[in-house]
């Protein structure tokens, strides 16, 4: 796994992606690891009063408590596997570690209405 063993605990250590992380990220989730790098970079990632959110190129997706109300997540992956994570959960958890999360003092609920 390009030589880091657990990319969550090193990217929590470290505070920010950095090449054997990234690697190790991409090596374990592939393209979803991928997007999540891309998403968490793009700042896309936000964290609301009732909600952490993950917008997506088509729609916002809620993630909590390592799922996602994605399709991906609903039909592909194993709830009970940290490796099978959908790249909105994936995205979460790497915004979080590196300090990437865009905070957002209002309720999810109340803007969703205007989307």
């Amino acid at each position: 796994m390009s030589g880091v063993e657990n990319w969550r605990e090193a990217l929590a250590a470290r505070g920010e992606l950095a090449g054997p992380i990234t690697d190790a990220i991409i090596s374990t989730h592939g393209s979803r690891g991928a997007r999540a790098i891309e998403a968490v970079s793009e700042g896309r990632v936000k964290q609301y009063r009732d909600f952490t959110v993950v917008v997506g190129h088509r729609d916002e997706y809620i993630v909590e408590g390592g799922g996602c109300t994605c399709k991906d997540s609903e039909y592909n992956l194993d709830p009970a596997d940290p490796d099978q994570r959908c790249w909105h959960a994936l995205a979460v958890d790497i915004a979080e570690r590196v300090g990437e999360v865009d905070h957002h003092d209002m309720w999810y609920s109340d803007v969703r209405e205007f989307l």
